[in-house]
């Protein structure tokens, strides 16, 4: 019997005598605090945990009351003050997603006691196996590009690559990245050319992992990023405006408001923004480069009684943007337009059940549009596209504690309507083959649906944590299938010397992209040339491995290392038309990836915190192509051969730091390194140097190794500093000031190639943010 096989009668096995289910790894503290006389009073209340990095500062409302939300599992540091009072300290252990109640009873002053904390003091968590990014780190983090922060603060974990353009790519995976908004999964391509940004002043937590992925995720699984956007607890109103101005024209501002009674809250937010640089460019020049864009959010949330939450979440976003020329585009006066938006709304709701059980109901409808418009200039084609999705999702789980078992189950349900509009003509007939014909027109509409189930258990036997889950999907959407994927985990701790090790496997069935995915698999594509491919495109199924430890040094710092490999049946990639930036998904017959990765963290230490980061990956891919558009002259050859290649994010070195320093309560300052040993090129077709020196420039060919096939290393080093310029009460204004790639180097991502195009980092430059609390 195979270890996959193995794997499945083991799961199966287990759901058989206990009900399995999956654990998400978040819940909340509800807190009340009161006096000696045992009522409610109003106090400042600080959270901390070292293992996942949670640093939460609130007051309590006038009853006592406050409730911290939602908190990755793991130890925490509760601290409670009040003029006149004993500061109250204590550990507190968040384990489950139902609700954990705490009595915080305060004593007059002159009884203060001391407590030393030990339990909470834990570096390394024994479950622990993602990457929190907390609020502080989101306050601070800015971007040489808008609408990337967010993007950069995920590539900054390891097993991660930030791409052309701001595409993600979590070890060696194109497509597979999977936002959870507030709970609600969007598995669509988040990066600015297919959707509206997250705005990371709308964000203020996120939890990153790329294995021992619980059950509850599916359809998109290379990596997960659980995004909360959750506010301050405390009662009263809260507001915020920031203002940014910055190199290429960079402006962006942000101006948002929360009303908090003490069951209600009602949140509103408006952004927009605009600059000369939104794309990586082709060429040192960056020709028509401009966008703008904005958007709002509404959010209310109602406790109804201490067991009944609903809460309502509605966006509405939208960015226009020019595609980047090439110089003998831009001599012929080529203008490309494009245009992404989304209008969604999100709909929950929480019910505790008894002391230890929790329903949890949520719901979702969205439609998001990208469109691309082009001049009669346009060479070597002038392309349109209009395409949208109209997306329905619902789910309901139920969570439970029982013992040593943290148990959850549920059901997914998903609704889509495609819709996509194609059409080119060739203006440049000498740039492709004589049987490509002259124009095409493609239009089509299609509805499919999804259904899941999954269970796990997330047991903890004295050292030992396991987790074992099981998940059942179906697809529909111009093919149908299904599959069934086991979750397995287990970690071991050893808490003198503050060790954990831990190890993983995990099933995956990911389903295909859906930008382009009605062209890309019509049968219409395979009329267009001899050559062309246009096939169904079949969910992947792939196999994730980990082992790894995570060893506290000296109780000051924490180390992070995994051994990672990735198999994978299917294995999804997207092919450009050439410098549109419409790309098509396709499937190559399978892939394998492997890797380590390392991260040395440097919690608040003194004055100082950072980190050191390095990882090595080595992913190829074999053909035959099995799925997807590729319109090219080597399809043919494509469909029949069994050759290898390196996959596109096949970056052997990538070493990222950061080290931050508070040289006063009202200054810090922070600077950043990154380093790429260089992504590998793809030729397109047979050009010689003169031909691609008179497409992009010659400092740009510098920077590519030919004979090895590569572009070079890349290398950028950032700076940033923040001041508190004032500070009253509730209220506070600070300012603070960024440059990126200090050096001024000229770093290429990737070159010429049929899959990611050419794209070049951004150069020297600089921004400034005001930002007023209040």
């Amino acid at each position: 019997m195979s270890f996959v096989s193995r794997s499945v009668f083991l799961s199966l096995g287990v759901a058989c005598i206990v009900p399995l289910e999956a654990q998400r790894g978040r819940g909340e503290l509800r807190l009340s605090v009161t006096d000696p006389g045992g009522l409610g009073l109003e106090a400042a209340v600080e959270l901390a945990g070292e293992a996942t990095g949670v640093r939460q500062s609130f007051r309590t409302g006038s009853d006592g009351r406050a409730t911290a939300k939602p908190l990755p599992f793991g130890f925490y540091r509760l601290r409670v003050e009040r003029a006149g009072m004993a500061v109250y300290t204590a550990p507190v252990e968040i384990r489950s997603e139902v609700p954990l109640d705490h009595h915080a009873a305060l004593g007059l002053a002159v009884l203060e006691t001391t407590l030393v904390v030990r339990e909470a003091d834990r570096l390394v968590d024994p479950a622990g196996a993602a990457h929190y990014v907390g609020s502080e780190r989101l306050r601070e983090q800015r971007s040489a590009t808008p609408g990337r922060a967010v993007l950069e603060l995920i590539n900054a974990q390891p097993g991660w690559l930030l791409e052309a353009n701001g595409v993600l790519h979590p070890r060696g995976s194109e497509y597979n990245t999977q936002y959870v908004i507030d709970g609600i999964p969007i598995t669509d391509n988040r990066s600015p050319t297919f959707a509206p940004a997250l705005d990371a002043d709308d964000v203020q937590s996120m939890n990153v992992f790329t294995a021992n992925i619980p059950a509850e995720f599916g359809r998109k699984l290379g990596g997960v990023v659980e995004v909360n956007s959750a506010r301050d607890p405390s009662p009263g109103f809260r507001g915020k405006l920031a203002v940014d101005g910055g190199s290429f024209g960079q402006q962006a501002a942000h101006l948002s408001g929360e009303r908090r009674w003490r069951r209600t809250s009602v949140s509103l937010a408006a952004q927009a923004m605009r600059t000369r640089r939104f794309l990586d460019p082709p060429v040192e020049k960056n020709l028509t480069n401009a966008a703008s864009g904005g958007g709002s959010t509404a959010r209310l949330e109602r406790d109804f009684t201490d067991r009944d939450r609903v809460s309502f979440y509605l966006h509405a976003k939208r960015t226009g943007f020019l595609v980047p020329n090439e110089i003998f585009q831009e001599a012929a006066g080529q203008r490309q337009d494009r245009a992404t938006g989304e209008t969604m709304g999100q709909f929950s709701y929480h019910r505790t059940l008894g002391a230890a059980a929790l329903l949890h109901a949520r719901g979702m409808a969205r439609d998001g549009s990208a469109e691309l418009w082009s001049n009669p200039s346009s060479t070597p084609i002038g392309a349109s596209q209009d395409r949208g999705v109209r997306e329905g999702y619902w789910a309901a789980s139920v969570a439970a504690h029982r013992g040593g078992h943290e148990l959850k189950s549920g059901a997914e349900l998903v609704f889509s309507r495609l819709r996509e509009r194609f059409h080119y003509r060739l203006t440049d007939r000498d740039f492709f083959d004589d049987d490509v014909p002259l124009e095409f027109r493609f239009a089509e509409r299609a509805a499919g649906h999804e259904q899941a189930l999954y269970v796990q258990d997330l047991l903890r036997a004295g050292p030992w944590t396991f987790s074992l889950g099981l998940r059942w999907d179906r697809y529909s959407l111009r093919i149908a299938d299904h599959a069934l994927s086991p979750r397995l985990g287990a970690a071991w701790h050893l808490a003198p010397a503050g060790l954990v090790l831990r190890a993983s496997y995990d099933r995956a069935f990911e389903t295909p992209a859906i930008e382009g995915l009605l062209l890309a698999s019509s049968g219409e594509t395979r009329r267009l040339t001899a050559q062309t491919s246009g096939l169904p495109i079949r969910p992947a199924r792939s196999h994730f491995y980990q082992a790894g430890f995570a060893k506290s040094l000296w109780g000051k710092a924490r180390l992070d290392a995994n051994w990672f490999r990735r198999r994978t049946r299917n294995f999804a990639d997207d092919s450009l038309l050439l410098n549109t930036g419409i790309s098509f998904p396709i499937t190559f017959a399978r892939a394998a990836v492997d890797g380590i990765e390392a991260k040395l963290e440097l919690p608040p230490w003194g004055r100082f915190s950072g980190y050191l980061s390095y990882g090595n990956l080595s992913g190829t891919g074999w053909l035959p192509l099995t799925g997807g558009l590729f319109i090219d002259a080597a399809a043919a050859a494509l469909l029949r051969s069994t050759a290898s290649f390196p996959i596109t994010q096949d970056q052997r070195h990538t070493a990222r730091a950061r080290l931050r320093c508070q040289l006063s309560s009202r200054l810090w300052v922070a600077g950043s390194a990154s380093y790429g040993s260089g992504l590998p090129i793809e030729r397109e077709g047979d050009q010689d140097r003169e031909a691609l020196e008179k497409r992009f420039g010659l400092a740009i060919l510098d920077r590519v190794d030919f004979e090895r096939g590569r572009v070079r290393p890349n290398f950028s080093m950032d700076l940033g500093a923040g001041a508190v310029l004032w500070r009253a009460e509730e209220q506070r204004v600070t300012v603070q000031a960024d440059g990126w790639n200090m050096t001024a180097r000229l770093n290429v991502i990737n070159f010429a190639g049929l899959f990611s195009g050419t794209a070049l980092a951004p150069p020297r430059s600089a921004s400034l943010r005001l930002v007023w609390e209040f």
